[in-house]
């Protein structure tokens, strides 16, 4: 095969090696281990939804095995802090230095005023902003004094404070601290938040930081489109061509073409092209590897769709679906929630893949077994909903790993 095409396979391979799958797991993961597989991520997508795990904890245990979540907030909320929250994929952890790059993306929040923060004030601004330089980090609640909470819309309930605030982090007025224990942000200045030689760095022009952010982008993918480098740090296609176009001159990125793909795509000139990838990991839903539906689809064969917000009746395999990686393929997927209570992680529903190999619910079970002694849960029940749960059922048995829920 000539150098400038990959097969699908190979191009997997390269995706999986850049996001961190050929690191062996250590036994005790320690700062250095969360540093190194942070590298190969570039950014942590946060969001709140906690039936398993919270999403910016998953992908660092998919590539790292179990590790103390204390290291994360130590990178976020201790010196030398290492990362920040913003919006950099979407809301998600990102490293600090990448701050200035997003400063245009600060201003253009500022001057477009949309979303809802056409309906906070610039009084209404100035006043939360001189209430957290006043009482320091502070949360939208602590703040709110009454204020009126709509209710129009499902899901959400926004306060006019909460509204002000969103806003004032948006254009990097506020930075966020923290989150409290029931994972609300927590407000302060960004000079009380962010460190001083980071805040003192010159602000790239829009070409500059999008060429930083896509160089990163390519670095995350190892091989990509442009569609998918454009996605990674949600940028806009005008400007991720121009910097493609730079990064191809200068050498950084090689046009490859992918079989089976008809838009071109690019190598990263480091990006590592294994034999194998011996992978065995269970993927959030907001895992970098299937952050693009369309490159998840083309690489792995494997079509995915998050049914969060799906109505149940309708939901065609579950409400926290996440994919379970085998070697270099995705094989299987399971619906999974935490039962914190009864101290049970249970399989509400288990699908094997088109071709999946006949270890998959062994491999399965005993993934499944390390995840719940991860998330202090002592037992794994398998509910009858899937194709591969009689399998899974007696994977799950021969393990010793607890409870079942027999087929019916």
């Amino acid at each position: 095969m000539p150098r400038d095409v990959l097969s699908q396979a190979q191009a997997r391979r390269v995706a999986l090696a850049a996001q961190g799958f050929l690191d062996k797991r250590h036994t005790v993961p320690t700062m250095r281990t969360f540093a190194r597989t942070l590298t190969r991520t570039g950014v942590l997508q946060v969001d709140s939804v906690n039936v398993l795990q919270r999403a910016h904890y998953m992908p660092l245990y998919s590539r790292m095995g179990p590790y103390d979540v204390d290291l994360l907030r130590r990178a976020a909320e201790q010196r030398p802090r290492r990362l920040v929250e913003y919006w950099a994929h979407v809301q998600a952890f990102m490293p600090v230095e990448l701050w200035p790059h997003l400063q245009h993306r600060r201003e253009q929040y500022r001057a477009s005023r949309g979303k809802w923060w056409n309906e906070v004030t610039d009084e209404t601004a100035a006043a939360l902003l001189a209430e957290v330089a006043a009482r320091g980090p502070s949360t939208a609640r602590e703040l709110d004094d009454g204020a009126p909470r709509s209710k129009e819309h499902w899901g959400w309930n926004w306060s006019e404070a909460r509204k002000g605030l969103d806003y004032l982090f948006m254009v990097g007025d506020l930075a966020v601290a923290r989150r409290n224990t029931q994972f609300e942000v927590v407000y302060d200045l960004p000079e009380r938040v962010l460190p001083a030689e980071v805040l003192a760095q010159p602000t790239p022009t829009r070409a500059e930081a999008t060429l930083e952010l896509v160089r990163r982008a390519a670095v995350s993918h190892g091989v990509a489109t442009a569609q998918c480098l454009k996605d990674y740090y949600r940028m806009h296609v005008d400007d991720v061509r121009p910097a493609i176009a730079s990064l191809v001159e200068a050498g950084e990125l090689l046009p490859v073409t992918i079989e089976g793909w008809k838009r071109p795509a690019y190598l990263h000139r480091d990006a590592r092209l294994p034999r194998r990838v011996g992978a065995r990991a269970l993927l959030s839903p907001f895992d970098p590897v299937v952050w693009e539906r369309e490159r998840t689809e083309r690489i792995f064969d494997f079509h995915y769709r998050i049914e969060i917000y799906t109505p149940a009746e309708k939901r065609v395999h579950g409400y926290y679906v996440l994919p379970f990686l085998l070697g270099d393929r995705i094989v299987a997927r399971v619906d999974l929630k935490a039962d914190r209570r009864a101290g049970v992680l249970v399989v509400q529903g288990a699908y094997a893949e088109p071709g999946s190999p006949p270890e998959s619910a062994e491999e399965l079970a005993s993934e499944l077994g390390v995840l719940a002694g991860w998330l202090g849960l002592a037992e794994v029940r398998v509910e009858p909903r899937g194709d591969l749960a009689p399998a899974l059922v007696s994977a799950v048995v021969a393990a010793g790993l607890g409870r079942l829920a027999h087929p019916r």
